[in-house]
């Protein structure tokens, strides 16, 4: 089951900070040089050490250990999403959106996980399994 977003924003103000990500999500940012999104995300490296994802090379990807979305570019967390937009016409809009991480690009308020959370979501309340 699928449903069309009405770009409501809830998912992103609950669901759109505070989640984990995958090296390949960090591979195109990296070879297309997107400081302004890699600078909003911290790296946890095998060997313990953390730091901004700005300035990593692909060569960095298999050291990462874990990825953490959304910080501030000094690597505090934020708790909104620094790409989400409001516009004047009430929806929102994803400024990364033809590039947003997978996390984003999977989520489904609609499927059977998040349930409780669907009943909340315009576009699939009165239809969400």
């Amino acid at each position: 089951m699928t449903q069309n977003c009405r770009q409501c924003g809830k998912c992103c103000e609950k669901w759109g900070w505070d989640q984990k990500g995958i090296p390949e999500d960090l591979a195109p940012w990296i070879e297309k040089n997107r400081l302004d999104i890699l600078s909003h995300v911290l790296v946890r490296f095998t060997n313990g050490g953390y730091r901004i994802a700005a300035g990593l090379t692909l060569g960095d990807l298999p050291r990462i250990d874990r990825i953490f979305y959304w910080v501030d570019p000094d690597g505090r967390k934020r708790y909104s999403c620094p790409f989400y937009e409001r516009r004047d016409d009430g929806k929102v809009y994803c400024r990364i959106h033809d590039t947003k991480p997978a996390v984003c690009i999977g989520f489904a308020p609609w499927t059977a996980i998040w349930h409780d959370y669907g009943l909340n979501c315009p576009a699939c309340r009165d239809t969400t399994p």
